[in-house]
Formats: structure tokens, sequence, C-alpha cells
């Protein structure tokens, strides 16, 4: 890991996006709350939220954060047959939250694909990306 002992705590947030997009059939049992498996949106937000929390086990080189806030929310889209997952991370530290960010939504689309996927696999995880950063030394960053 780099050494971040030198940088100042300051306050750091992050917001990544993903989505997920799957046939008329299962985004029908989605929205209907049809899936065998349970609520397939409050499930793929503790997914991401535990993702979140746990980012440094899943690529070794995080670091461990304290994280003050983890949000993940939805969006419908009717006429794409898509889920939108959203993430806002902050922590007061010393390196910045985009990984547990994109880590968040990539576990929360992946949750949706796997309560789904009884519903057909032919479901397209899309645009994971980040869309903005603040805090730190790099400064902020807005996706345009």
């Amino acid at each position: 890991m780099v050494d971040i002992s030198g940088k100042s705590v300051t306050k750091r947030t992050a917001v990544a996006t993903a989505s997920i997009c799957m046939s008329a059939k299962a985004f029908r049992h989605l929205v209907t709350g049809g899936s065998p498996k349970g609520d397939v949106l409050e499930t793929a937000k503790v997914a991401g939220i535990m993702a979140a929390k746990n980012t440094p086990q899943i690529l070794p080189l995080c670091h461990p954060l304290a994280l003050t806030k983890a949000e993940i929310s939805f969006s419908l889209d009717k006429r794409k047959y898509s889920v939108a997952a959203r993430a806002e991370i902050t922590c007061a530290g010393r390196t910045g939250v985009e990984m547990e960010a994109l880590t968040a939504v990539s576990v929360a689309v992946l949750t949706v694909y796997d309560m789904m996927k009884w519903a057909g696999q032919g479901m397209t995880i899309l645009d994971v990306k980040l869309l903005k950063k603040t805090g730190g030394k790099s400064g902020d960053y807005h996706r345009g």
C-alpha cells in the first residue's frame, strides 16, 4: 500500500453509478416484487453498503477506512428495462473513497443480477463510473 501517513485528514466523498439492463419479463417481475429470493432492491442496497465497507478485503491495495456515510439508491428506467444504482460514500480520512463507491455500485448491480437470473441470464451490466469525488490533495473531480 502507498504510505498516506503524511496526508492531511479531510472530508472525502465519492459518487458512482452502474446500471443493469434486463428483459421486459425480468424487469416486470422486479418491479412487481416477483423474485423468489425476496426484495431485490433492498437486498442490493444492503449488499452495496457491505461492499463499500469491505472494499479493502476485495481490492488488496485499498486502505481500510472508517466510512461515515454509505448511501445506495436506485432508479428504474421502464423504457430501457434497466436499473441504475447510485452510491454516495463519505469519510474523514487521508485517502479517497472512490474505490468504495465503485465497489458499492458494482456489487449492488451484481446482486440484482443474482436475484433476477431465474427470469433469464441475458442481463447486461453497464456504465460503472465515478461521477464525482471531493477532498484531498488532488482536488475535486466532476464528470462532465
